[in-house]
């Protein structure tokens, strides 16, 4: 068992606008958005993304089996880039084709896939289905 590093208030926000906007627009990108969702990424190993986001229908199992559409992670303060990047690789090895890191100290994203990490410029964005978040909500004060 790792202990996580548990949010702050810019963390916690940023976590609330995200699973709001992606909420708000779930029927018609065809997902499912979950908060704090535990998701099996291999027989001994759990993680738990902070924002969670699957293709709807959503899954019937309490525990996701089976990679989500995009897991996000918001940095806490304590977060080291070995844990961001064993947690980025144990979702990129499941099959999870897209991640999001956010980091609110930074005020930027970063968009991860099997093709390498790049900053994110005015959006997180994926694909299949096309989800796009524009930066701006998540660090306007």
């Amino acid at each position: 068992m790792v202990e996580r590093n548990l949010g702050e208030k810019s963390h916690s926000k940023i976590q609330r606008i995200l699973v709001q906007y992606l909420s708000n627009r779930a029927a018609d990108w065809g997902i499912e958005v979950f908060p704090e969702q535990r998701v099996q990424v291999r027989a001994t190993r759990f993680r738990i993304p902070d924002v969670t986001v699957v293709r709807a229908p959503e899954p019937e199992d309490e525990i996701f089996t089976a990679p989500p559409l995009l897991c996000i992670e918001i940095l806490s303060k304590d977060d080291t880039m070995q844990d961001v990047q064993d947690r980025v690789d144990d979702y990129l090895a499941f099959g999870v084709p897209c991640v999001w890191i956010v980091n609110p100290r930074s005020r930027k994203g970063y968009i991860v896939t099997n093709a390498g990490m790049v900053e994110a410029s005015g959006s997180l964005t994926s694909s299949d289905p096309k989800i796009s978040v524009p930066l701006s909500i998540l660090f306007d004060d």
